[in-house]
């Protein structure tokens, strides 16, 4: 019995090739009887099944919110989720510490999933294919899919254990190598994988890698870490390929008026990427009203409210047609037309009522369980058609081309190389936006590399609300220290004459939470990682 606990926390902890227990959990084997990997990994459909399991289990998973890409900003200054377990709450309140579940939860699932993508790559010539062409393919999308694990594994942990084939018990142990070294790898290797996947997405299976999808999450790890000439080189393959577009209609991708017919999603997450399982986004995301299942479990925060610059693309403290208190009082003036695609709340409507979060009789009074603790609600990912279904059938983006082209610019800044294709490339996601581009035209007048910065971040922060990255900016900004070290904030009104924010919740960020602490379970079983600095 102790020799089975051993074996399973070592697999589940660090790159075993012994992760057959693991596998059965998710693949569907021909033989209910099969103990052995061969007995299972025989056919082309048993290699279809392994790709896209991995894809299911870490990044398209409809209904895990600890995993879901639109939850994340809960962990960020533009958002609070209400669920402790979801470890959203965590990170961004400042009591993430070692002892905390989610460290070992994410260490472990990424982990075994990179066990697992070890031991299908090392046998990817053992099952019976008819086109040689089709293994090829997904043993690429295999390596694209561990390239993509370890670039997420830097990031949160820095130094970690870097396997690359299957690994027995002993060998599963291994000492952390340091993170560049690591991404010294990974970045010479991406151009190898994706020039063996495909140029075009399938009618099926498009939620799985092709080239330009490869390269444009290869350009994001290389724009986090400040690998600005990479991140450029990669943008532009994308923008010259002419594979993507904006669409244009800002509003209309995160519903059902677009989602599943936008040529902006590059790395996509669609149903066929779950098994047509429901998604869940309105449960997760949307309003508690009468009888409909919205829980409300990540809402927006009075902090991102105000991120939403003018109509004319200037802060709101910096604005001569209205007062900063006009701005935070009424969040629709004069505002970027992305706030209203993007966030409802108090005195808005919703299924033809107007919302007041302050009537105690109403079923989104702030006070409420199922309640907006902010009074904000996203509308991304909301739409009124599923308020009073079990489920509905939405597609996501994990990532989209306006990131593309802001990722262009925001290289080109951090270069100090700021030239018309990046301001280009500024104007055009503004101008999709709907702003007055006779005045928010970047190219108008001259900036400092401090206000080219200040602008390509608020740029991000306002196209990619409620889609999962703001938290990973503010780490790599190394701004964390500033905007999660103050209240959590929700509604503002005026009372007896005074200004009145909704409080939600103190909020404490230290300088050494820029890192994931690694679990005490983790720390006894590999002897050789050393505890993040400040854990």
């Amino acid at each position: 019995m102790m020799k089975n606990i051993k074996n399973i926390v070592l697999a589940t902890s660090l790159c075993s090739s012994l992760l057959l227990g693991g596998c059965e959990k998710f693949l569907d084997k021909r033989d209910p009887t099969a103990t052995s990997f061969v007995e299972f990994f025989n056919t082309e459909e048993d290699l279809r099944r392994v790709v896209y399991s991995s894809y299911r289990d870490v990044f398209t998973h409809q209904s895990d919110r600890r995993l879901l890409f639109y939850m994340l900003d809960g962990r960020s200054d533009n958002g609070f989720a209400r669920i402790e377990t979801d470890h959203h709450m965590l990170m961004a309140n400042g009591t993430m510490n070692g002892t905390s579940r989610l460290g070992e939860y994410y260490w472990t699932l990424f982990n075994k999933h990179l066990g697992r993508l070890n031991t299908f790559i090392a046998n990817v010539e053992v099952p019976y294919v008819e086109d040689e062409a089709v293994r090829q393919r997904y043993k690429a999308i295999l390596e694209a899919l561990r390239v993509w694990h370890y670039f997420r594994l830097t990031f949160h942990w820095g130094n970690v254990p870097f396997v690359l084939e299957p690994v027995d018990l002993e060998g599963a142990v291994q000492p952390p190598k340091p993170k560049e070294e690591i991404l010294e790898t990974l970045f010479g290797m991406y151009e190898d994988i994706a020039n063996r996947l495909p140029e075009n997405e399938g009618t099926t299976n498009a939620y799985m890698f092709n080239r330009y999808s490869f390269k444009a999450m290869v350009m994001r790890y290389a724009l986090y870490n400040g690998r600005y000439e990479l991140a450029a080189k990669i943008a532009k393959e994308i923008m010259d390929s002419g594979k993507y577009q904006l669409h244009p209609v800002y509003g209309d991708m995160f519903g059902y008026k677009a989602d599943k017919t936008n040529k902006e999603f590059i790395v996509k997450f669609d149903m066929e990427s779950h098994d047509n399982s429901a998604t869940l986004s309105f449960e997760h995301l949307g309003p508690h009203y009468r009888t409909g299942k919205g829980q409300s479990y990540m809402v927006p925060t009075k902090a991102l409210v105000d991120a939403y610059w003018t109509l004319q693309g200037r802060p709101i403290d910096n604005c001569p047609l209205h007062t900063k208190a006009e701005y935070e009082l009424d969040p629709h003036l004069n505002r970027d037309p992305r706030y209203k695609a993007s966030i409802f709340g108090h005195g808005d409507t919703f299924q033809g009522e107007k919302i007041n979060i302050y009537d105690a009789n109403n079923p989104m009074y702030h006070e409420n369980v199922r309640a907006s603790r902010s009074g904000f609600w996203f509308k991304k990912f909301v739409d009124e058609a599923d308020a009073f279904r079990s489920g509905g059938n939405m597609h996501f983006p994990l990532l989209r081309y306006a990131e593309v082209l802001l990722t262009y610019a925001e290289a080109k800044i951090m270069l100090g190389q700021v030239d018309d294709l990046a301001k280009k490339c500024i104007n055009d996601v503004r101008r999709r936006a709907g702003l007055d581009m006779t005045v928010a035209d970047v190219s108008l007048g001259t900036r400092s590399q401090q206000e080219w910065i200040k602008l390509i971040q608020n740029e991000r922060r306002t196209e990619f609300a409620g889609e999962g990255i703001r938290y990973d900016d503010i780490i790599r900004w190394r701004i964390a220290e500033d905007v999660l070290n103050q209240p959590a904030l929700g509604h503002t009104r005026l009372v007896d004459g005074k200004m009145v924010s909704l409080k939600i919740e103190d909020r404490r960020f230290q300088s050494h939470q820029y890192l994931w602490p690694f679990h005490e379970s983790t720390l006894k079983v590999e002897p050789n990682i050393v505890q993040n600095q400040g854990y």
